[in-house]
């Protein structure tokens, strides 16, 4: 690929992974200033890193794409986007709905998820082989991925239960283990996943397949993987000050230790297989198993966070102990590209 040719798809993905979404942080600002529904907002920016990809390829004629997904990807970001101006300037009161923690639009935002995330995988199974593998589409490779999952699920829970010891709360946690909620909503994930994957999917096909190897490329194994978890938390900043908390200083500092150190179990993951199902499974799974963690199942669980400075030390050893010291694994040590699937 020529030069101009990268820098241009570099540039067009900018503008939309990140113009569309500080673009539609302004209308997240305005409708939590004005006590609005901003709950599709974060859903459908979660679309917007894929779509940057999928119109930089598009828009500079590269050869072979999978032209029907990426064409129904967008579709999809495009409805996401339009649900979001809705909720906004179209309100629509359902009390039932409220009690639930949950409001038209965002239901009617999850039904379009499910249904996207269906028609995508419809596509995905329709495309020829070549143009999946082409285009970081091909599916699981067997016992490296399978490795990955299962040793993300033994991180995570080991780092819920440190955090609990620390803090005080193992009664709270081992109530948890207990509880058969618990276990039921863990062995629906596998489920769940593929009715609403386009969502993760959308994000980790611009981080970690498109982003994390150019900023490889350019700064090195190790450097190109924290500095891709820097701009991956700032890109975080509209829903840091407008949606997931009212401290967005301290819940900003608190995003950069998050997606620096998942970040760089992601990227460790993704390297280890090639596989981009792996980081989008795992991203899947860390934003899913907040809720049956926290013992919160409403929808508004990420909303209205209060983050204290004093809790991001702690935070930032126990992310690093258990996600981030993965940056001296042996996929970091070893040159060339990723050998994608």
């Amino acid at each position: 690929m020529s030069e101009n040719k990268e820098k241009k798809q570099l540039l067009i993905y900018v503008m939309i992974a990140y113009g569309v979404t500080f673009l539609m942080g302004l209308f997240i600002w305005y409708g939590n200033s004005k006590g609005m529904d901003v709950s599709v907002f974060p859903a459908a920016q979660m679309m917007y890193p894929a779509a940057g990809v999928m119109f930089a390829y598009l828009c500079t004629g590269e050869e072979n794409l999978p032209k029907g997904y990426y064409i129904t990807f967008l579709i999809v970001t495009g409805v996401m986007i339009l649900l979001s101006f809705l909720s906004l300037f179209v309100p629509v009161e359902m009390e039932l709905l409220e009690k639930m923690g949950l409001t038209f639009w965002s239901m009617i935002s999850q039904y379009v998820l499910i249904l996207g995330s269906i028609a995508l995988w419809i596509v995905l199974l329709a495309t020829k082989k070549e143009k999946r593998r082409a285009y970081g589409l091909g599916f699981f490779n067997g016992k490296a991925s399978v490795f990955c999952v299962l040793l993300f699920l033994i991180l995570y829970v080991g780092r819920t239960a440190f955090s609990c010891l620390i803090g005080g709360q193992m009664g709270e946690f081992a109530e948890l283990l207990k509880s058969p909620a618990t276990w039921i909503s863990t062995a629906l994930l596998p489920v769940n996943f593929f009715l609403v994957f386009a969502a993760f999917f959308g994000e980790e096909y611009g981080w970690r397949y498109y982003l994390q190897p150019l900023m490889q490329k350019k700064f090195g194994n190790r450097a190109g993987v924290i500095l891709l978890g820097i701009v991956w938390g700032l890109w975080h900043l509209p829903l840091d000050f407008w949606y997931y908390s009212d401290t967005g200083l301290a819940m900003s500092a608190a995003q950069q230790i998050t997606c620096i150190t998942l970040g760089i179990f992601f990227a460790y993951a993704y390297m280890k297989t090639g596989n981009i199902w792996v980081p989008v499974a795992l991203h899947y799974l860390n934003n899913n198993l907040i809720p049956i963690f926290s013992g919160n199942y409403s929808a508004d669980v990420l909303e209205n966070q209060t983050i204290a400075w004093g809790d991001l030390p702690a935070a930032l050893l126990i992310n690093l102990v258990f996600f981030g010291l993965f940056i001296f694994a042996k996929p970091f040590r070893e040159r060339g590209s990723i050998s994608q699937q």
